[in-house]
């Protein structure tokens, strides 16, 4: 039992003998640092029972507590709040319990929910870019914090490998490509395919302009311009299953897809499951049916299926074209229904930007109405954009930022300042070029992850490599600093791995403030997996190395002459270490263990 479950219970029992009253539920926050103590109770809920004022009732909690709670050793009342110390004993023990043991367990209960986690959902016509990283990192890090909160997880993706901008990029190939492929032109499958989406635009606007010229409208300029015209024929075929075309669309997606794997791995993310649009954009027919002769879904006159949401403060939204043809709503209602029967999950989360906030918003209440009870599982993570600062980094086209670009941007930013600092003349050529990669990187993912999902965000790539700070390198060079300083002391033969602290030791205040980071791990953890917010970890491990670096400089370890203070600083570090490690693995960070 944690210690604000034997002072929720205690505090009941006081209110109790005290009172003689009940409250449903009690809970603790820690103590402001303007004040001392650990733990604060807030009082004000209690004065029906006490009939006192705030003061009063603290101080008779207060007294009931320390009396009858053994690792209470004293408290103070400010108004209604009262403070409540920990022993340092309790605070030892807490530490030795925790010794060299996983911060993350990777057992599951058999019981354990299942949880699926959509993300990445890129197009096969372009490489992936920056939206495609922040989203990529939330989706991967929220499905690693529900993991190591007790979850089944599924890591899924959905591939929107189909429809008209998809023939963009394979028309123009087949007319201007002469026959280039990956390997005739160096290129990645993903970027060249784009490379032949973007020719696409470029005629297709200038055949627009000819058009219009001739004295067509806009709107008829744009639906009567040549290309415009073979690409709903080349549509039309691909629907009706013509060999050539559906050859030619393999053929350029899978040079997509291997180019989409080469930037997963860099990016360090992978998925469980993959659907693919061309597979899943019928299946909502069937629910449009049902929905039919359930009398939840209505049918216009010129045969288009609709549902009325107004009374829902929203509109009539269509659901099924008046040829027959589905929408993107159509494709993710079967989906989602597929989804559940194949995997029975009790949540759903689609990693997906806000400005598709609408579009999920309609397809949960849709899915609700027509009966799924599973659909009260589903969640929209919605986050916003994240930007670069003008003139950091140039894009190919000059409005998108490739991700390739940008980790390998990251790349190089890390080699020069690393150099720049003098910190790689001890390792190997190969040592260092993964040394490079390892703080791009980390300084990337928790950059952008330690924004709170739902806010816009500017990323700096030179700001983001700053050794000092709020930064994956700073983290990561005070966990090198545990590593160094381990290595150290076994070398000297002063460290014994198994040999475990000792509860007779007095620990200084800093200790007992890092003891109760310690403490909070789980508690942070099940926030972060509560609200789906990876920022919580970033910026609990982020506080956990700032305040280890204070430690390590005004704290003799490998100097202090007593060797029972130095063993126990010594597994403490190490400890510190060990939930620095874990918690960027949460923000699937690799540390490095040399700098």
């Amino acid at each position: 039992m944690n210690i604000e479950q034997i002072l929720a219970d205690k505090t009941k029992e006081a209110l109790n003998a005290l009172y003689n009253g009940e409250v449903a539920t009690i809970s603790f926050e820690k103590t402001n640092p303007l004040f001392i103590g650990d733990f604060t109770l807030v009082v004000f809920n209690f004065l029906k029972l006490s009939k006192k004022k705030p003061e009063e009732t603290a101080n008779d909690l207060g007294n009931y507590l320390k009396t009858n709670v053994a690792e209470i050793v004293d408290f103070n009342v400010v108004k209604g709040f009262l403070n409540l110390v920990v022993s340092d004993s309790y605070w030892l023990t807490y530490l030795k319990s925790i010794q060299n043991k996983p911060f993350i367990s990777s057992e599951l209960p058999a019981d354990a929910p299942v949880v699926m986690v959509e993300y990445s959902s890129p197009n096969t016509n372009k490489p992936l870019h920056l939206g495609h990283v922040r989203n990529n990192l939330l989706g991967y890090s929220v499905a690693e914090i529900l993991k190591a909160a007790g979850n089944k997880v599924v890591k899924t993706n959905i591939v929107n490998d189909r429809g008209i901008h998809i023939c963009k990029s394979m028309l123009a190939w087949q007319k201007w490509g002469n026959g280039e492929t990956p390997e005739s032109s160096g290129m990645k499958g993903d970027h060249l395919v784009g490379k032949y989406y973007v020719s696409f635009d470029k005629n297709y606007k200038s055949q627009i302009s000819d058009c219009k010229l001739k004295g067509m409208s806009d709107e008829d300029a744009e639906k009567n311009a040549p290309l415009m015209l073979e690409i709903k024929e080349m549509l039309l075929k691909w629907e009706q299953g013509d060999s050539d075309v559906r050859a030619l669309w393999k053929m350029m997606n899978d040079w997509v897809y291997k180019g989409f794997e080469v930037s997963y791995k860099m990016m360090g993310v992978d998925f469980d499951k993959t659907y693919y649009e061309s597979n899943t954009y019928l299946l909502g027919k069937n629910i449009i049916d049902d929905g039919l002769a359930s009398g939840v879904l209505k049918r216009r006159e010129d045969n288009s299926v609709y549902i009325d949401l107004t009374a829902d403060g929203l509109d009539e939204k269509t659901l099924l074209r008046s040829d027959g043809t589905s929408l993107y709503m159509t494709q993710d209602l079967g989906t989602a229904r597929q989804r559940y029967e194949e995997n029975k999950f009790e949540i759903l989360i689609f990693t997906v930007g806000n400005e598709q906030d609408y579009h999920f918003k309609v397809l949960i209440l849709i899915l609700n109405k027509l009966g799924y009870d599973w659909a009260k599982g589903l969640h929209h993570l919605s986050y916003g954009m994240v930007e670069l600062p003008d003139g950091k980094m140039k894009s190919r086209e000059g409005t998108v930022v490739d991700a390739d670009d940008l980790m390998e941007e990251m790349i190089k930013t890390a080699a020069a300042t690393t150099k720049e600092l003098g910190k790689v003349e001890h390792l190997s050529v190969e040592e260092a070029e993964k040394l490079y990669k390892t703080i791009g990187m980390g300084a990337l993912k928790y950059f952008i992850l330690k924004v709170d999902p739902k806010k816009k965000m500017l990323f700096n790539p030179a700001e983001s490599i700053d050794f000092n700070g709020n930064t994956a390198p700073f983290i990561m060079f005070n966990y090198v600093r545990v590593r160094a300083m381990l290595r150290k002391a076994t070398d000297a033969g002063v460290y014994d791995e198994k040999n475990l602290i000792s509860e007779d030791i007095t620990i200084l205040p800093k200790e007992k403030e890092l003891i109760i980071k310690l403490y909070s791990f789980n508690s942070t953890l099940k926030e972060a997996a509560n609200g789906f917010s990876p920022a919580l970890i970033a910026n609990y491990v982020y506080d956990l190395a700032k305040e280890f670096s204070q430690y390590y400089h005004d704290t003799p370890v490998l100097k202090e002459e007593n060797k029972a203070i130095m063993n126990f600083r010594l597994h403490f570090s190490k400890t510190i270490g060990d939930a620095i490690n874990s918690s960027m693995k949460l923000l699937g960070i690799e540390v490095p263990e040399r700098m």
